[in-house]
């Protein structure tokens, strides 16, 4: 029998790092080597699993990285991205091991740290654990190589009441996609708002609206609009459990039987193109 894959979690005690948790106490194929939490919080020293309401699974909350990864395969992060680039600059210093990260939001400065621990370390980068948005960002990047420049492009989404970032990491990973098959990069073509008399569209921009309310997942659209016709591809999360499922596809592929992968950064992409 294959051995489990020991797992240590950045940020177990959010909504995902949760969700993310109870997976894998759940699947036998993995296990939790180690938790990392705040200095302030207060879940540190606590067992995971009897914080979680279950079984007690012999692992502790630590709010130190080395200790906690001691012992881990693979180190998955669902914390905020100023601690996720700290660990992967940690990690980079100590060879290992590699990290699968869902956090979104990075800017600029964090990104570029972030690619160049990829260059000592495996680093998987998801914007978004859905593994069916994963197919939406290939389709979304085959769209926008195939039709002419001409075409309109505009990124749609709606989220939860209490979101607190607009566009979402996933409708900027989307609109992203699009740009770069265009040769482009989102900052040139993105337009962020319009209000008042904004004049006619731009040529080849990239729109956002931005829809807030209720307890909805996640709804994302891409249109593409030509003046005879309109190609929409979307997604529809309808339940949070999708995102732990596709960090733990991402864990398994990080894990490759075994084997590892080489240091890299990796996406969701080569998760659903195995």
């Amino acid at each position: 029998m294959t051995a489990p894959i020991r797992v240590a979690v950045l940020g177990p005690t959010g909504r995902l790092g949760s969700a993310i948790c109870n997976a894998l106490l759940d699947s036998p194929d993995f296990r939790i080597a180690g938790a990392v939490v705040r200095a302030e919080s207060p879940v540190s020293g606590e067992d995971i699993g009897s914080w979680l309401g279950r079984d007690p699974i012999d692992c502790r909350a630590d709010t130190a990285l080395e200790p906690a990864v001691e012992n881990a395969d693979i180190v998955l992060d669902a914390s905020l991205p100023g601690m996720t680039v700290a660990a992967a600059e940690r990690l980079a210093s100590l060879g290992g091991p590699a990290l699968v990260t869902g956090v979104s939001g990075f800017n600029r400065e964090q990104a570029g740290r972030l690619a160049a621990c990829a260059d000592r370390i495996p680093v998987l980068v998801a914007g978004n654990f859905s593994l069916g948005v994963a197919v939406t960002e290939a389709l979304v990047r085959e769209a926008a190589h195939l039709p002419a420049t001409d075409w309109d492009i505009e990124v749609h989404e709606t989220h939860h009441r209490r979101k607190a970032d607009a566009p979402s990491g996933t409708a900027l990973m989307l609109a992203r996609a699009a740009a770069e098959s265009r040769g482009e990069s989102l900052e040139s073509l993105a337009t962020w708002s319009r209000e008042g008399v904004t004049g006619p569209r731009k040529p080849g921009s990239i729109g956002f609206a931005v829809s807030r309310g209720g307890s909805v997942v996640g709804e994302h659209s891409v249109r593409f609009l030509a003046e005879l016709e309109e190609i929409t591809i979307s997604h529809r999360a309808l339940d949070r459990s999708i995102f732990a499922r596709g960090a733990l596809a991402a864990l398994r592929w990080m894990a490759n039987d075994g084997q590892g992968r080489t240091a890299g950064q990796y996406s969701m992409q080569d998760v659903v193109t195995g």
